[in-house]
């Protein structure tokens, strides 16, 4: 055995200074000569170098005495005082630290075997492929302009600087999914500049409505709306408790047909309904939910209460959090009967016990994944549900089931203990009978959250004392005109409107917010391999691998890009308001990075398509419009939106839940029983 021979089979390649902040003398120096050899590896015949690995320092040696003889000197700041060493620039020691590595990985084998010149080629061919790899993987990030070099300075610099960070920061923030906890600290204001005249907020003025009477079937009873639920409690026509039993069991009669409840709260729904008749007895009277029943959306967390935000994954998660929205109408005396469908982590209606249907038509599925408080609001199971949007989960199911909701203006209702998609995309909004409900619930939900930093006091004027005749409303080409002649008899001033903007990228600009938060809220669920079992693979699964090459970099220009579409819209918004198609994918997108809000309004029927074979049906496809508002402007839209409602009567339509197939029938509620808390 040869001594060169004896000297390589001493180190291992784990124990060679490769650091390029602690590289000794010797090894710096030979660095120096693979700043220019190390490029040159990536060719076939760089073989031709690797043998001359070992004659550096030699080399180097004379060339350092040479230095020397000729005076020229350069300190190296880690060589002793009294000795000289050629220094390389940072980016040199850097490159070369590259390349060092890359060639002792493929001199030694993981075991420190010996050098054997035959495997040049093996280790040229080695480079050059892990070249190639890191260039597809630049590609995927429209970022393949950089050269060899340059890829391998990167390479090396991901590996010691961002991967440690990017794993640091995991470990602190992520081993929980769903975003509930440690909230991004960028917080996206709506606002649209600073000459919005703020002021306290004050309550809604609700209208009376002295002349109502107890219905003799329940089924009447099921379809009243809030205020006039509101006032048979009042008055002690009807109980709480009463109530409750009421629309529990229709919960649990449609439910076997729509697929829209995720659990029960019957224990809870008792108890608080119990409490509500109580206090009323005692002369306390909270308001117009005082005693109403309600539903949320099962991303909203409630203490004992499973909230499986419609996932397989979680559908066992019990998470002991009060959200923010369920303290607020607990505090108003509202009763909570059930936890309602979510679409799986939020998108769309597909969840881990089946696929939410429509009431008006049970053949088709409700969209969105608000999808049971739409249908259940829809199909007087409640009287109103709280749902959420990031991108159109209010909007779609509201028009699939043809129901009154509004998306409000970002930042009006809070967030704590609601899974999280997007902190500057997610709304929590109301699911109603009228619009006025709407207003009710808003009143009662909105207000500044002190755990979600987006949460504001909006100031809203009061919807009910709105003067219609002042203002000047705006319709889109495709607004229902119905719509359109129903105000202008109000005495609102109806104009063609058109919105005006550059940003030919919306959709995406939404996309991208909206997908690289939510991988940010479920990192480690897609890293441990949880997605493979999620209930629509085209769906989050596919989206958020996607989102995994989505660059820091692009995600900010994307915001800035958003910046100018909110500072074009809102140079073109000249109108108080303005009507158009509820469910317009770039409308729904642009309305949602703006943070506008929008109230979905029923505006008629039409047959469907494909009715069933036998007989007549009452099965009807629903149309609706919406109307839209600048941020902090949701009065106006709720106040043109009841003027609509006050001479039409669409949104007191009842879906034919019963009028299913031939020969099948709704089951007997009393051989339901309930979902297992």
């Amino acid at each position: 055995m040869n001594e060169r021979t004896r000297t390589t089979r001493k180190y291992r390649k784990q124990d060679l200074p490769i650091s390029t902040e602690r590289v000794s003398a010797g090894t710096e120096d030979a660095a120096a000569m693979l700043v220019n050899t190390c490029p040159s590896t990536l060719l076939p015949w760089s073989r031709l170098f690797l043998p001359l690995l070992f004659l550096l320092p030699l080399f180097f040696f004379h060339s350092s005495a040479a230095a020397a003889a000729a005076g020229v000197s350069q300190s190296h700041p880690e060589t002793p005082s009294g000795t000289t060493s050629p220094t390389l620039p940072p980016f040199h020691r850097i490159l070369a630290g590259i390349c060092t590595k890359m060639m002792v990985s493929c001199l030694f084998d993981q075991d420190g075997g010996k050098y054997d010149p035959k495997n040049n080629s093996d280790c040229s061919e080695k480079i050059s492929s892990d070249i190639s790899q890191y260039k597809g993987a630049f590609k995927l990030i429209d970022a393949n302009y950089f050269n060899d070099t340059k890829i391998l300075e990167i390479v090396k610099g991901a590996e010691e600087l961002n991967i440690p960070i990017f794993r640091a920061n995991r470990k602190l923030v992520t081993s929980v999914n769903g975003g509930l906890h440690d909230p991004s600290v960028l917080v996206f204001n709506p606002e649209w500049g600073s000459e919005q005249v703020h002021h306290m907020s004050k309550r809604f003025t609700y209208p009376s409505l002295p002349s109502i009477q107890r219905p003799e079937s329940e089924e009447d009873i099921a379809f009243m709306t809030i205020l006039e639920l509101g006032q048979l409690f009042k008055t002690k026509q009807v109980t709480s408790e009463e109530l409750t039993r009421i629309f529990l069991k229709r919960l649990k009669r449609y439910n076997l047909v729509l697929e829209s409840v995720v659990s029960y709260t019957e224990e809870l729904a008792y108890k608080q309904a119990k409490e509500a008749d109580k206090l009323l007895a005692q002369g306390v009277y909270l308001g117009p939910l005082h005693g109403i029943p309600y539903g949320l959306k099962d991303i909203i967390a409630v203490p004992g209460y499973k909230t499986t935000w419609g996932s397989r994954t979680f559908k066992d998660q019990i998470l002991n959090i009060e959200a923010w929205v369920y303290k607020r109408l607990k505090s108003a005396g509202a009763v909570l009967v059930a936890k309602l469908v979510s679409g799986s982590l939020a998108y769309d209606d597909i969840w881990f016990g089946g696929r939410t249907r429509n009431p008006w038509n049970v053949e088709e599925f409700s969209t969105g994944s608000s999808a049971g408080p739409a249908a259940c609001t829809s199909a007087g199971m409640v009287p109103f549900a709280i749902g959420s949007e990031t991108a159109g989960s209010i909007s779609y199911p509201a028009a699939r089931c043809g129901v009154t909701a509004l998306r409000p203006t970002f930042g009006t209702v809070g967030r704590t203990g609601v899974m999280s998609i997007s902190e500057s995309l997610d709304k929590l909004g109301p699911f109603c009978r009228s619009a006025a409900d709407c207003a009710v619930v808003l009143d009662a939900i909105r207000g500044k959250d002190p755990d979600d930093l987006s949460s504001r006091d909006i100031s809203l004027d009061d919807p009910f004392s709105i003067d219609i005749t002042n203002l000047t409303v705006g319709y889109l080409e495709d607004a229902e005109m119905e719509v359109v002649r129903v105000l202008a008899s109000k005495g609102v001033t109806m104009v063609p409107f058109k919105l005006n903007y550059t940003v030919d990228s919306v959709q995406g600009i939404l996309n991208f917010t909206m997908d690289v938060d939510m991988l940010a809220h479920f990192d480690e669920w897609q890293r441990s391999g949880q997605d493979d079992v999620y209930e629509a693979q085209d769906q989050w699964p596919l989206e958020l691998r996607r989102a995994r090459v989505i660059t820091a970099v692009d995600y900010m220009q994307a915001q800035r890009t958003r910046g100018k579409l909110i500072r074009e819209v809102r140079e073109s918004f000249t109108v108080d308001a303005f009507i158009g198609n509820a469910t317009d994918w770039e409308k729904v997108c642009m309305g949602n990075l703006l943070g506008m809000p929008v109230i979905v309004v029923p505006t008629g029927f039409t047959k469907i398509s494909n009715p069933p074979p036998l007989g007549s049906t009452r099965r009807r496809t629903t149309i609706t419009t919406g109307i839209y508002a600048p941020p902090q402007h949701d009065h106006i839209a709720l106040a043109l939106a009841m003027a609509y409602q006050s001479v039409t009567n669409h949104h007191k339509q009842r879906p034919p839940i019963n009028d299913l197939v031939p020969d099948v029938s709704i089951p007997d509620p009393s051989a339901v029983t309930s979902t297992p808390r």
